[in-house]
C-alpha cells in the first residue's frame, strides 16, 4: 500500500461546552473536550478500574454553529476526523504541544436539549396502536406470498 490514513472515531461525552471563535469572512471554529472511558479488572485485586481519555476536538463553521447551537457538557457524540498536532511559544517561552481531532463527520446520540424538549418528550411515547384498513385490492399480484 503506497498510501496512509489518518483516521479517527471516537464516540464519548462532552467535558466542557463548545467554544466558538469567529473570523472575519464569516468562518467560524469550535473547540470543546470529549471524553472516552476504558473499563477493565485489575487481575491482582479483582476490582474494576475504569480510566478516562480526553481528546481535544475541532469542528468547523456550519457544523460548529450547529455544535455551539444543540451540544452542552455531558452529551454523547459520535466523532469522525483526522489526528493533528499543533506546536507553539507560548508566553513564557517554552515551547507547547497539542493533538486535537479535527472533525469530518458527527453524529449527535444523546443531547440534554433533546430530553428536556416536551416534543421530544411527547414522540417518545408510545402511542397506542391503530389497526391497519384491509386492502383486497392486491390480491391479483402475482407474488408467490
Amino acid at each position: 500500500m503506497a498510501g496512509t490514513v489518518n483516521k479517527v472515531i471516537l464516540i464519548g461525552h462532552l467535558g466542557d461546552e463548545v467554544k466558538m471563535h469567529y473570523f472575519e469572512g464569516g468562518n467560524s471554529i469550535g473547540r470543546f473536550p470529549i471524553a472516552t472511558n476504558e473499563t477493565y479488572t485489575n487481575k491482582q485485586t479483582g476490582e474494576k478500574v475504569t480510566t478516562t481519555e480526553w481528546h481535544n476536538i475541532v469542528v468547523r463553521n456550519k457544523l460548529a454553529e450547529i455544535c455551539e447551537k444543540y451540544l452542552s457538557k455531558g452529551d454523547k457524540v459520535y466523532v469522525e476526523g483526522r489526528i493533528k498536532s499543533r506546536q507553539w511559544d507560548g508566553e513564557d517561552g517554552v515551547k507547547r504541544y497539542s493533538t486535537e481531532i479535527h472533525v469530518v463527520d458527527m453524529t449527535f446520540l444523546t443531547t440534554k436539549n433533546d430530553l428536556n424538549a416536551p416534543q421530544q418528550q411527547e414522540a417518545a411515547k408510545i402511542a397506542p396502536n391503530k389497526p391497519e384498513p384491509i386492502n383486497n385490492a392486491s390480491e391479483d399480484d402475482d407474488l408467490p406470498f
